[in-house]
């Protein structure tokens, strides 16, 4: 929503709009909020609305009087599951000190610093997604078992895919929120479900992934379902992947693409916490088509990064496939720039398809090790933030 204060007020008030819901992220992607009433907008867009640091994780490494929201009004949003009358918007925040400072742990803000970078640099990217889910059904009391709501396969259809109406709702509820999914079906694994995203702005992909997520666990317990993103939650079942699709372009460099995806294959190792960040997400690599080793290919689907043949639109977009919905969007996707700035600066080339470079961290342990001893990893994001990402 592109308008001033003024109208962006009396749209409030015309849309008969009751509660505003302020968003934003802790240090994991983890998605919080606050409510204010509609007399308050205006200040909380002035000064900001101030919240307690020490209490979300990941903020309250040093001492801070306060942290303050400020409402970036280009990015509100009905929730079309709340009533009509006396409607609710979500919109999501920057966050800033008391004296207007951008807050170094605020994960969204660190994503626009890396686009910005980009495009000092003469580079454009964009990002799309496919995310994976589990519908597990509910016990008495509302609360998740491990029983799959269906038993089908991929791509089956009804009646062996119970989730299909799950799904519809799930794309028109998107869909009014100005969210367009490309496609969806059933996947491999029983009850698991994947839906598909085109490529657009890096922040609003990363938006987008946070709505997506509180979209789908919303609609799925309407139908008393659990909704469960989390890497592994059946052992001897396909994992859930958070695949993202990535292009970059420039006028200077015919060929930054490859150049962006050389310079992923050759930091991801040390950055492997970013995309995953549950002790869960290493028993997902090497299980199906989840990698466990750095490698590409134009074919096989169990590589790390694969690249998609030019389809209407000429270009080449790749796949990272790596990383599950438990990262943080926004860190995941600014690595991957800053990873991919650095291939283009330096004009890397990629190594032959289907060669393995080094094997992925087994653990999270070492992951994060690796992250905290990366001079990578602490130069572009700062070591306040990587210390705080990984304790």
């Amino acid at each position: 929503m592109n308008c001033s204060l003024s109208e962006f007020l009396q749209y409030i008030e015309e849309e008969d709009i009751k509660f505003i819901k302020l968003a934003f992220c802790d240090v994991h992607g983890v998605p919080k909020n606050i409510s204010i009433m509609p007399n308050e907008l205006e200040d909380a867009v002035v000064n900001g609305i101030p919240i307690n640091a020490s209490l979300i994780p990941g903020f309250g490494e040093d001492v801070y009087p306060d942290i303050y929201l400020h409402p970036d009004i280009t990015t509100t949003t009905l929730l079309p599951w709340r009533p009509e009358n006396g409607k609710v918007v979500r919109i999501f925040c920057d966050i800033t000190l008391q004296d207007g400072t951008p807050f170094e742990i605020d994960t969204r803000n660190v994503l626009k610093r890396a686009v910005s970078k980009a495009k000092d640099e003469g580079v454009e990217f964009r990002f799309g997604s496919r995310i994976e889910f589990y519908l597990f059904k509910t016990n008495e009391f509302g609360e998740p078992t491990l029983t799959p709501y269906d038993n089908a396969g991929y791509m089956d259809i009804a009646p062996l895919d119970k989730g299909e109406n799950v799904r519809r709702e799930i794309c028109l509820t998107l869909e009014r929120m100005g969210i367009m999914p490309i496609n969806s079906h059933h996947e491999a694994g029983p009850g698991q479900n994947q839906i598909d995203f085109a490529s657009g702005d890096p922040v609003k992909a990363a938006d987008n992934v946070i709505t997506y997520i509180t979209v789908v666990k919303t609609v799925a317990a309407r139908y008393g379902l659990y909704a469960d993103f989390s890497p592994k939650p059946v052992e001897n079942a396909p994992g859930n992947g958070f695949h993202i699709n990535f292009l970059a372009t420039s006028e200077a460099d015919k060929d930054a693409q490859s150049h962006a995806i050389a310079g992923i294959l050759d930091h991801i190792r040390d950055n492997t916490v970013f995309f995953n960040n549950s002790v869960q997400s290493y028993r997902r690599f090497g299980q199906g088509s989840a990698p466990s080793k750095i490698s590409w290919s134009g074919e096989n689907r169990g590589q790390l990064v694969r690249i998609h043949h030019a389809g209407a639109s000429g270009n080449e977009y790749a796949q990272l496939r790596s990383p599950d919905a438990m990262a943080n969007p926004y860190l995941a996707i600014a690595m991957i720039i800053h990873e991919g700035l650095d291939g283009i600066r330096s004009a890397k080339e990629l190594p032959e398809a289907g060669i393995s470079l080094a094997d992925l961290p087994s653990s999270l342990e070492e992951a994060k090790k690796l992250a905290l001893a990366s001079s990578f990893a602490n130069d572009v994001f700062g070591s306040k933030l990587v210390g705080a990402y990984c304790r």
